[in-house]
């Protein structure tokens, strides 16, 4: 039984260092909440051990309260990431950003060449302080 127990320990450990690495590292929030959701089940499982360690009972309705617990926030961020448009879920790469200023410069460009050059009167952050409007 303790070989058991010690087994069991060593590897709840582990797997909460692995899920302790994964919110650490992860790229998106998705994998975030997939790690804490992990990490959650660990304590369940840590609990769970110790619980068999001392052959205790009390501490069932503990595991069921964590473990529902988990199960409603990993239902509760799906149902959030879900709703999001795809565009916004990620983040945006530098590429992404420096293409988006090049095309509303050029987009700027064509409408001064159009003749509408009012349209685009530039605001006080373009360089106008020191200008005078009568």
């Amino acid at each position: 039984m303790l070989a058991a127990v010690i087994a069991s320990a060593v590897l709840v450990a582990a797997a909460a260092m692995l899920a302790l690495v994964r919110v650490e590292r992860g790229p998106s929030m998705l994998d975030r909440a997939v790690a804490l959701d992990a990490l959650t089940m660990t304590l369940v499982g840590a609990i769970a051990v110790e619980a068999i360690w001392s052959r205790r009972t009390e501490t069932i309705p503990i595991l069921v309260a964590l473990s529902m617990v988990g199960f409603v926030s990993s239902v509760t961020l799906s149902r959030f990431a879900a709703r999001e448009p795809t565009g916004e879920s990620q983040g945006r790469e530098p590429e992404d950003v420096a293409a988006q200023a090049r095309t509303s410069d050029v987009s700027r460009a064509e409408t001064r060449r159009a003749g509408h050059d009012d349209d685009l009167a530039p605001t006080d952050d373009e360089g106008t302080e020191g200008e005078v409007r009568g």
